[in-house]
């Protein structure tokens, strides 16, 4: 990898880049400009993984008492398999772990399946399936937790 590249906070500027990389990783069931501002005024962890401005890739996390929900984690189309999930994962843990949660859930399509291998290496395991979870897509979700 690139000497270059940082974790940091997702910021507000950042989110009209966010905004197109949602919709190139998740067409039609990306999160909307709006929605990624209601995310990060409701006080969520947004982490980033920046090269100088450039967005690379983020993660959010919500932290609610001994329980910790990943929302999202993408990372740009042409960055991938390069680390940077990876390296959002274990900040997303890390930061889980620190705000004293005991498990970490997330959702995720059932037919994704490098997200789910990905999920896999850190000992995510599936507890679940929500039917139709996807609004525009009608795919189910795998819910998984990983016990801290």
């Amino acid at each position: 990898m690139n000497g270059d590249l940082h974790m940091g906070r997702l910021r507000w500027w950042h989110l009209p880049v966010v905004a197109r990389m949602e919709r190139a990783v998740f067409g039609p069931e990306a999160w909307s400009e709006g929605l990624l501002w209601t995310e990060l005024a409701a006080g969520h962890d947004y982490r980033a993984v920046l090269s100088g401005e450039f967005v690379l890739g983020y993660a959010g996390v919500a932290l609610t008492g001994h329980e910790a929900w990943i929302n999202n984690i993408a990372v740009d189309p042409s960055m991938r398999r390069r680390g940077i999930a990876t390296m959002l994962m274990d900040d997303l843990i890390a930061r889980a772990r620190a705000g004293g949660a005991k498990a970490v859930f997330l959702e995720v399509a059932v037919d994704n399946g490098p997200a789910q291998r990905l999920y896999d290496r850190y000992g995510f395991y599936g507890i679940g399936v929500r039917k139709n979870y996807y609004q525009f897509t009608g795919t189910d979700a795998a819910v998984m937790r990983m016990d801290l």
